[in-house]
């Protein structure tokens, strides 16, 4: 059995930056949890996508590979970019299911725009823990329903900062997100997670259904321009609206292709532990 993969650069419009990942479609049924595990494993990008259309909707995973995760923006983004140009999808806008609800995703010229929930913010005490993991104390710690986001005085912080990742490993969450005021952008913004198998990912889309609702409230504005500041780095336009997150951002095609399964790995639907 054959799978089609594509990798796709994500939040960029140049080959080699913004954040790639790997979009599987599926025919049929999901296959076992284990296989996909192991095929976003093989693949080693921040995330693997899966796909597949049924009851006339299309449904959405994700994998990094080290897990299975709730909400991944630029693995959705790259699903997307795979429907409108090589999957035949004629619309202009389409949505997945996926375990963080309905997931719409619209294109506007070169730009596709995502509708992602809002995450809800609250502001936290800096932790002894929290600080260990960085050389610079933030001026302000939030607590989102997946991660904790840090703040700091400026971009400068942002870029040069100093971080340990054995001890962000240990954070109680999915990752942490650093974030400033941008030089030439509204924000900026990094993300660590280790304990998600992805040391610092490249540029993360749902990190910013917490970095939004958060600047609003100090810019007092809807609408940003924002950089995530990876070696790779991406850009990205957000808008916040009634209970919702729009993403905006390029992607390119790095490479289309097949994942070759043997009929003993099917057979079992694993294959070995990852």
């Amino acid at each position: 059995m054959n799978i089609k993969l594509y990798q796709i650069d994500s939040f960029t419009g140049t080959l080699f930056s913004g954040n790639p990942a790997a979009v599987c479609p599926l025919s049929g049924d999901w296959p076992p949890d284990s296989l996909m595990q192991h095929i976003a494993m093989e693949n080693n990008c921040a995330e693997t996508a899966f796909y597949i259309f049924r009851d006339g909707r299309y449904h959405i995973r994700w994998f990094t590979p080290a897990t299975e995760v709730d909400l991944c923006g630029h693995a959705t983004l790259a699903a997307a970019y795979v429907l409108f140009l090589y999957e035949q999808y004629e619309g202009r806008e389409l949505s997945f299911d996926s375990k963080s609800g309905l997931l719409a995703v619209r294109r506007e010229g070169d730009y596709l725009t995502m509708s992602f929930p809002e995450d809800t913010i609250t502001a936290v005490e800096t932790s002894d823990e929290i600080k260990a993991c960085f050389d610079i104390e933030p001026v302000e710690t939030i607590k989102g329903r997946t991660d904790y986001m840090l703040v700091y005085r400026n971009e400068e912080e942002i870029r040069h900062i100093f971080y340990d990742l054995d001890r962000i490993r240990r954070i109680r969450a999915r990752g942490v997100i650093i974030t400033a005021r941008g030089n030439d952008c509204d924000f900026v913004s990094r993300f660590f997670a280790p304990q998600s198998g992805i040391d610092e990912d490249p540029v993360t889309g749902s990190a910013h259904t917490t970095l939004v609702p958060y600047w609003s409230g100090v810019l007092h504005k809807d609408e940003f321009t924002a950089r995530q500041l990876s070696k790779r780095g991406g850009f990205l336009l957000c808008r916040k609206k009634s209970g919702v997150i729009e993403i905006s951002g390029k992607a390119v095609l790095y490479l289309k292709g097949e994942v070759s399964l043997p009929d003993e790995i099917l057979n079992n639907g694993k294959g070995g532990k990852p």
